[in-house]
């Protein structure tokens, strides 16, 4: 399918350029879709973060570079380490033992094949959705700015969040929603530089000492569930893995927006709003 194919031509563009920074909104451009987009994407379907992807094939590489007799140092230049400790650390990580090893006969290594993507239709269960196009619509919250490489940010966003809750910021927002979609958003906005996620509400109020965002006009695909945190990703999983390849449906340019329509963590009622387009 032709969303598959540009998946795998990232994969070959990624392949290509293993021993030079990894252009992430190059990757997002080859799949149509935002730098932000193709790691959210990447993560669900492989199972590992696109960072620690490369890191894996970096050092399966450069163990075999080690093995044909190359220098720490310059192994550890070609795929990106300023300073052999860097490098060392990185190594180890992947293979359980210091560059040095690899040297002597009889060390054991690990190796990570690239990645390519392929459809596998399974017997799965029924996921309730619908599509909801929607004007531009602004949201009043707090943000906090976030790393291009998704990886960085597992303990930013938790983080946050907790702040919000313990500091009253989440009451003070709910009494300035006044739009939809409602309940207490999570939206992550990668249209201006930096790029921020925002903990906010639909308001068409003045922002009252917090900041504001536009989210532009677009299609979503919405998706409800419930339970818990880890209930959301699971969530997102699905819709990136079995509904979004045969959909008809591919990303859209505006942000990913999840909706909390209740405050009970460990029972929470929410919502996945992905952006789509007809293909």
């Amino acid at each position: 399918m032709e969303w598959i194919d540009k998946l795998n031509q990232a994969m070959e563009y990624l392949e290509e350029n293993l021993d030079k920074p990894i252009d992430y909104e190059q990757l997002g451009r080859i799949a149509c879709c935002s730098a932000y987009h193709f790691q959210r994407m990447f993560a669900y379907m492989a199972g590992v973060t696109l960072g620690e992807y490369v890191r894996r094939r970096r050092m399966s590489l450069a163990a075999v570079e080690l093995q044909n007799g190359g220098k720490i140092v310059d192994v550890a230049g070609k795929f990106g380490y300023g300073s052999p400790t860097a490098f060392n650390r990185a190594f180890q990580s992947v293979h359980g033992c210091p560059p040095s090893a690899v040297k002597s006969e009889g060390t054991a290594v690990r190796s990570f094949p690239r990645i390519s993507f392929k459809i596998t239709i399974k017997g799965a269960e029924e996921m309730q959705y619908r599509i909801e196009k929607r004007d531009a619509f602004q949201i009043v919250g707090t943000s906090v700015e976030i790393e291009k490489d998704l990886e960085r940010n597992f303990e930013v966003l938790p983080a946050k969040w907790a702040q919000a809750s313990q500091d009253g910021t989440l009451q003070k927002l709910l009494g300035l929603m006044d739009g939809q979609p409602m309940g207490v958003l999570g939206v992550t906005a990668t249209d201006s530089e930096p790029w921020r996620y925002f903990i906010a509400v639909a308001s068409t109020q003045p922002p009252d000492g917090f900041e504001s965002y536009t989210v532009p006009a677009s299609t979503w695909a919405v998706f409800p569930g419930s339970g818990t945190h880890q209930s959301i990703q699971e969530l997102e999983r699905r819709v990136f893995t079995e509904w979004l390849p045969t959909s008809g449906y591919e990303y859209g340019s505006a942000p990913d927006v999840e909706v909390y329509l209740n405050p009970d963590p460990e029972n929470a009622q929410f919502e996945v709003w992905v952006p789509v387009v007809k293909k």
